[in-house]
């Protein structure tokens, strides 16, 4: 049987752009081209973007020039490579930020202003500013997952990921939670497909969204992947995706392992902050009752404090920004298995009746149903996009990941260059006073 061309699926497939200017981002770089879309009519449409998506590849403030040098040098081999990294104008701009708590007589809620600005024609206006709570974010994700099947959906921050342990209206995990918010929406922004679904244009430009009605796009594909029959067994995942299961274990694995550690880590320092505290504060006290020995005993106590200051920072750090990219992933992975999943319940569907149709074939002299090719042309269309969403997936955890642990070997060089400058004004203060008593010992 011949293979078909994939239809009624969006697709990831690559080709060539007119180049457009982008007027909004004139001001903060140069003009190069950007994403556009062609339209391929064969019943359906069918939207078919550029090269992959622009990654954002900002490196952190680093107190030292090697760390600086590394990240600079390894982002340019990178770019130099990888067909995802690219420096082509995006069109499609999106920001969550200023938090703020809502008190009704029914709940207590927190909403987020999304702002948008776009030059592209499917919107009315260049510029939007709505206000979402976190379920609009999840009814978004929800039809992203419903209407375009074949691709990976990024994961929303967990509804109670630190229930019972923090409250969720206190301003740290507010503001965790929206910087994972604002991370969702631009990747689901920057995405070649899933930028141009109607379902966040609703999202970002509808001041009341209505998410009970919702959209319908691309139902007929979403419901027959979501409900294929159970009687299908897949014969063999193909080698490619099964190594990127067996990928996706060991990672969950290593992530597990790395956040266990971590937490285990973040628990110690704050006992021995406790601890450092109520040490310095020792040497306080006795400062007051030692005049000979004032000065050094609160140099001491001075000294501790600092200490302590530099490792609340260090484990602030880890809170916030390192265990959260960690928990991202776990997620990540988790949505990954399940595109997975659905790849290969459509490939069981196409082997199940391509089979029976072969039987009846034999029989009947038959023509191969259209059915079957249509369920091939599913299988084509859950590969390519799969692929393309994998070494997505792929480019920007390289990025992220590199981000993180340069953030993190800076904020450890900061700790000790804060403990270590602090001990050292220690000993300039005892110098002094060992200088002035030899004086007075002399007059």
């Amino acid at each position: 049987m011949s293979v078909g061309a994939p239809r009624g699926l969006a697709s990831s497939g690559q080709k060539p752009i007119s180049e457009i200017l982008h007027p909004l981002c004139a001001a903060e770089e140069p003009l190069s081209p950007g994403p556009d879309v062609t339209v391929n009519v064969d019943g359906d449409k069918e939207a078919v973007l550029t090269n992959g998506t622009p990654v954002e590849t900002s490196s952190p403030a680093s107190a030292s020039s090697l760390f600086n040098r590394l990240q600079l040098d390894d982002d340019l081999e990178v770019d130099g490579r990888d067909p995802y990294i690219s420096t082509e104008t995006q069109d499609l701009f999106v920001t969550v930020d200023d938090p703020k708590k809502h008190v009704s007589t029914m709940e207590t809620y927190i909403t987020y202003r999304v702002s948008t600005k776009t030059t592209r024609i499917e919107f009315d206006l260049p510029e939007y500013c709505v206000r979402r709570r976190y379920q609009d974010f999840d009814w978004l994700r929800i039809k992203l997952e419903d209407s375009q099947p074949t691709h990976l959906i990024p994961p929303l921050p967990e509804k109670f990921v630190m229930k019972g342990v923090v409250d969720r209206f206190s301003e740290e995990f507010v503001e965790t939670r929206m910087k994972a918010l604002d991370k969702f929406l631009k990747r689901v922004a920057d995405h070649p497909v899933l930028s141009f679904n109607p379902h966040l244009n609703t999202f970002l430009s509808a001041k009341d969204l209505n998410k009970r009605q919702g959209l319908a796009l691309l139902t007929k594909v979403g419901e027959s992947v979501k409900h294929v029959a159970g009687g299908y067994k897949l014969r063999a995942r193909p080698a490619e995706f099964c190594a990127m299961g067996e990928y996706l274990d060991t990672f969950t694995q290593k992530l597990g392992t790395i956040d266990r550690i971590a937490q285990r880590i973040l628990k110690e320092q704050s006992e021995y902050l406790t601890e450092q505290r109520e040490y310095g504060s020792v040497y306080s006290s006795w400062a007051g009752s030692e005049e000979e020995l004032h000065r050094p005993l609160e140099g001491v106590a001075t000294t501790v404090s600092e200490c302590c200051c530099a490792m609340d920072d260090l484990s602030e750090n880890m809170s916030q920004d390192f265990l959260p990219v960690l928990r991202e992933y776990v997620l990540y992975v988790e949505s990954m298995k399940t595109v997975l999943r659905k790849r290969d319940q459509s490939q069981a569907e196409y082997e199940g009746r391509l089979e029976a149709a072969i039987l009846r074939r034999q029989e009947d002299k038959m023509p191969m149903p259209v059915e079957v090719e249509k369920c091939q042309d599913k299988v084509e269309c859950f590969n390519a996009d799969l692929k393309a969403d994998w070494e997505r997936w792929q480019s920007n955890k390289r990025q992220d990941f590199k981000q993180l642990l340069t953030g993190m070997a800076d904020k450890n060089i900061n700790y000790y260059e804060k403990c270590q400058a602090a001990w050292e004004s220690l000993i300039t203060l005892l110098q002094d006073k060992q200088t002035e008593d030899k004086r007075s010992e002399t007059n």
